[in-house]
């Protein structure tokens, strides 16, 4: 399959979002047991990011108390450490990743057959030490545009808990961006 052709199939009618992220390929077997595992850890980690993040943006009309803050400092900063120790020495690349709910295309250093199954990460969110694991298969491995190696990823098996979980992340992920660029309008 060319380039053209893999980013019809995974963005043509799919809401996809560009980001420069942590994010890597594993090429390796993937069983029905391992995908589906992956599967539910993916969609309830989608799905604390998601109370996270919502709950940060409600407008409450009673201000938090001084204690409720403090906790949340100290959350926010034990999370931040546990990432960076979690990170040390064997951090994946910060890569330029284009994804969608169906896939992702992101530059790699070597060439992987079509075909190749393995496990998509990527980190979700900045301040969450665990990466986001997905089920995917290679569709493609070309030079990309700018003559860097590339890779399309198709997601799969994926549960529809995951699908909707991953479609909804996506779906914040892109408002977010909209907004920091009106921002910056």
């Amino acid at each position: 399959m060319n380039r053209d052709q893999a980013d019809a199939v995974l963005f043509g009618d799919a809401l996809a979002c560009e980001e420069t992220q942590r994010s890597a390929f594993s090429a390796q077997p993937v069983d029905a047991v391992a995908a589906e595992a992956a599967c539910a850890r993916a969609e309830a980690c989608l799905h604390a990011i998601a109370v996270i993040e919502d709950s940060g943006n409600e407008d409450d009309e009673s201000p938090q108390s001084p204690a409720l803050r403090r906790i949340e400092a100290r959350l926010e900063l034990l999370m931040a450490l546990v990432g960076a120790l979690r990170h040390q020495g064997h951090a994946d690349a910060v890569v330029p990743l284009r994804w969608s709910a169906v896939g992702a295309r992101m530059p790699v250093e070597t060439a992987l057959a079509e075909g190749s199954t393995g496990m998509f990460r990527t980190q979700a969110a900045p301040w969450l030490a665990e990466p986001l694991e997905l089920p995917a298969t290679v569709m493609a491995c070309q030079p990309g545009t700018n003559g860097a190696l590339h890779l399309w990823l198709r997601f799969g098996p994926l549960t529809e808990g995951a699908v909707s979980a991953l479609e909804r992340h996506l779906f914040r992920q892109h408002r977010r961006a909209i907004a920091e660029r009106r921002r910056h309008a």
